[in-house]
């Protein structure tokens, strides 16, 4: 079977190395990262040119302090006024910014902040991206967790009290296919009342199946909004297609999901022009399905395994800060999700300023919460990680640490009736 690699833990065969070195070294042997595979749906929105219009627009090095002034002195900040509070200008301003943000956040979140899990439960993938633990051509062990493996580790997650799940799967239809994922959402419902996802995007009749299996939410990485560089990082798989990705959060509303969430990964491109994208991509979302809620995250680059040249070098906390300010003084509805790839100092700070929701208990492993929340080990049941994270604060600590700093910590606050 030709590609038998893709979802394969064993080394990698000779025919799939000459194709995987085909694929970095000749951009011909790629398909068009633009052009949509047979099976993808496509919709007809507007959402995409006005973003990205915007965005290959964005000079930033044209604002000056003069601008970023004018900004924080509106008092609703204009699409002109964020790109200003992205800019280089407004670094000296950071401080300003932050108290800023945190009135915005106490006006519309109190001091309330978030808790949820994720729970990786396959970690098989059939894309090439070449930042990415997953990817098809790493070589990694490979696991799918079983439907009883996944619901024993639900229940774990929920004795430990945590309400709120986010399940995630590699990007493999041929192993963690829709149904498969949809039985995972039925279990969830047995343990939590809010379940995300994270999976591959897939067509708005899709969506409304998990969406009726139970899911709430989706949450989508574009990634990077810079297309060019987006296929130089994107080399093989349904993945690579831009912009059927672009358009997934508009076909999760469509199949009557209640939330979404965007991000870009901030290091794979120009951050600051990829910060101003994934705001504009909830700004006109918000505005055409008004109903919707929608949140952002702002992950950074974090070291995988095989490869420990991946480093959020040219993201500093400092910038990571400002686009989450910034995010909030444009955004005060929008939920912002700052991840366990930061570190447990940053992430203690930042929900006083800007962030609402933050994850505890975390493993992007597969099949290990048994061993992270009780200490059993079985190493024989376990799939690589995506990533490393940074903070692996349990559930407990990460409640006391919020409540300690003077946070609410939120489990759940939709009732269904």
């Amino acid at each position: 079977m030709e590609n038998q690699f893709l979802v394969d833990s064993e080394w990698l065969s000779e025919a799939a190395l000459k194709k995987k070195h085909r694929l970095e070294t000749d951009p011909a042997s790629r398909k068009n990262h633009m052009e949509y595979l047979p099976d993808m749906e496509i919709i007809e929105s507007d959402v995409c040119e006005k973003v990205i219009s915007q965005m290959k627009e964005y000079d930033y090095s044209v604002y000056t302090a003069r601008d970023v002034r004018a900004a924080l002195d509106h008092e609703i900040c204009s699409v002109e006024d964020f790109k200003a509070l992205l800019s280089p200008a407004a670094e000296p301003f950071l401080e300003e910014m932050a108290q800023r943000a945190r009135i915005e956040t106490g006006k519309h979140f109190g001091n309330t902040v978030y808790l949820f899990t994720p729970l990786y439960i396959a970690n098989y993938c059939e894309n090439y991206c070449v930042y990415c633990g997953f990817n098809c051509y790493n070589h990694i062990k490979r696991m799918k967790l079983s439907m009883e493996q996944i619901e024993h580790e639900m229940k774990i997650i929920a004795d430990s009290g945590m309400e709120e799940i986010l399940i995630l799967t590699g990007e493999s239809r041929a192993q963690s296919d829709v149904e498969y994922i949809g039985e995972a959402c039925k279990l969830a419902r047995k343990y939590f009342r809010m379940v995300g996802i994270e999976i591959y995007p897939v067509n708005t009749e899709e969506y409304r199946y998990l969406h009726e299996c139970g899911v709430d939410y989706v949450t989508v990485f574009q990634e990077t909004y810079d297309s060019d560089k987006y296929e130089t990082l994107h080399l093989f798989g349904h993945k690579r297609v831009w912009p059927y990705r672009f358009d997934a959060q508009e076909r999760a509303l469509r199949g009557g999901m209640r939330g979404v969430a965007f991000s870009a990964l901030l290091g794979l491109s120009d951050f600051r022009k990829d910060a101003l994208a994934s705001a504009l991509h909830v700004y006109y979302l918000q505005r055409k399905y008004p109903h919707a809620e929608m949140s952002l995250s702002c992950p950074r680059l974090r070291p995988i395994i095989n490869n420990d040249k991946i480093n959020p070098l040219d993201v500093g906390e400092k910038q990571l800060c400002q686009v989450l300010c910034a995010y909030r003084i444009f955004l005060p509805f929008v939920g912002i999700t700052v991840s366990s790839r930061e570190s447990a100092e940053f992430r203690n700070g930042i929900v006083k300023i800007a962030a609402t929701k933050v994850s505890a208990g975390v493993s992007t492993g597969i099949g290990d919460h048994e061993s992270k929340y009780t200490g059993k080990e079985d190493d024989a049941a376990k799939g690589d990680e995506q990533f490393e994270i940074d903070d692996s604060r349990s559930f407990e600590m990460m409640y006391q640490d919020m409540s300690e700093e003077g946070l609410q910590p939120v489990l759940n606050d939709y009732v269904y009736v």
